[in-house]
Parts: structure tokens; C-alpha cells; sequence
């Protein structure tokens, strides 16, 4: 069983604290439960999420902010002012 509380510090206020102190439940391999939901093999669930985009054109807007840092900032070419 995984603990989440071995890495994460949680305030004693938190409301679920109890629900993540318990961790992630362990089913027998041929229980009811795990007969009706078996576990989905990691390729699958990564095609499902794959096409997710919570924040729809950020990566666009993103990599054209990015593009115009770095032709702006870096001039190599401007001359180099020295100070007396």
C-alpha cells in the first residue's frame, strides 16, 4: 500500500487527509472487483490522455512568445558599449 503522507507534508486541517492516509486500494486478482474492473495496461490510458489540452493554443502562444525571447534578446551582432 502507498502512503501518501511519506513524501507530502499535510496540514492536519486538510479535509481529506484520512482518505489519502489510507493510500490506494489493493484487490485480490480475482476478486469481484478486479474481475469487473480489470487494470488498464499504461499504453492504453496514455492514448486516452494523451489529446488532452487543458489550456487549448497555450503551446502555440507559448512557443511564439518563446521564439521572439530569443530572437530579441540574444543580438550578437549590436556593439559592445564599454564603460570608462
Amino acid at each position: 500500500m502507498s502512503n501518501i503522507t511519506n513524501n507530502t507534508v499535510l496540514p492536519s486541517s486538510f479535509r481529506y487527509r484520512n482518505v489519502l492516509e489510507k493510500g490506494k486500494p489493493v484487490h485480490d486478482k480475482y476478486d469481484s472487483f478486479s474481475i469487473r474492473h480489470p487494470a488498464m495496461d499504461l499504453s492504453r490510458r496514455a492514448k486516452i490522455f494523451s489529446p488532452f489540452d487543458a489550456l487549448k493554443g497555450f503551446s502555440d502562444e507559448l512557443s511564439k512568445t518563446q521564439g521572439e525571447i530569443t530572437d530579441t534578446f540574444i543580438d550578437e551582432t549590436a556593439p559592445i558599449e564599454e564603460t570608462p
